[in-house]
């Protein structure tokens, strides 16, 4: 069985609502809302990382900056634009390697 992902951002911002009175209570109810939406869409979660990334720091610096993602999966084959965010393309196949015989004089 083969699988197509989806790796969202987690929330970062609480959602407000009258029954969760704490701010744990608000984070987890935003977290709850993206994991239904992506799951009304066909996703299934499979879990939640912390990445690194290396960005830019002022005009010629780097820094690593880490993200928390939220990582979902799907049976190959499902609807492919529903919930999805844009994807990097991937070749099939790997680019042939030229042969060394035939770049000789």
């Amino acid at each position: 069985m083969r699988f197509e992902y989806s790796v969202i951002p987690a929330p970062t911002k609480a959602e407000k609502a009258r029954e969760a009175k704490t701010p744990t209570d608000r984070f987890a109810l935003s977290l709850t809302a993206e994991l239904n939406r992506m799951s009304a869409d066909g996703w299934e979660y499979v879990r939640a990382d912390v990445l690194p990334s290396e960005e830019r720091s002022g005009l010629t610096g780097r820094t690593t900056v880490y993200h928390n993602v939220l990582v979902f999966r799907r049976k190959q084959g499902a609807d492919p634009e529903v919930g999805r965010l844009p994807q990097p393309d991937v070749p099939d196949t790997a680019p042939a390697a030229p042969d060394a015989m035939t770049d000789r004089p």
